[in-house]
């Protein structure tokens, strides 16, 4: 899926709003991470996850290698925060409205 420059723009201000769930740091990217991530993904779609100065790989690397692993689009990166979206199939989810 692909966005439209109009819904990057409303999740990018959604994104705005929400505090970074966990950070990536020297250790990289580990299974228990995804598995993390992947249920914060189910229960909310949009997640912002914070990298590290200590990292290994740069945010934007991060960030590609985590879309992958996820199923997960990148909406933006920002400095040394990741913002990913994927829709949830789980009910009573909110999901985010374009």
């Amino acid at each position: 899926m692909s966005f439209t420059s109009k819904q990057r723009s409303t999740l990018r201000s959604l994104a705005q709003e929400i505090d970074p769930i966990g950070q990536i740091g020297k250790g990289g990217i580990s299974d228990n991470m995804i598995s993390s991530f992947s249920d914060a993904l189910e229960k909310r779609e949009l997640i912002k996850i914070s990298v590290l100065n200590n990292a290994d790989e740069d945010a934007k690397g991060i960030c590609e290698e985590l879309a992958k692993k996820l199923r997960a689009e990148i909406v933006c990166t920002i400095g040394h925060k990741i913002v990913l979206y994927r829709y949830s199939h789980r009910e009573g989810v909110n999901h985010v409205r374009f």
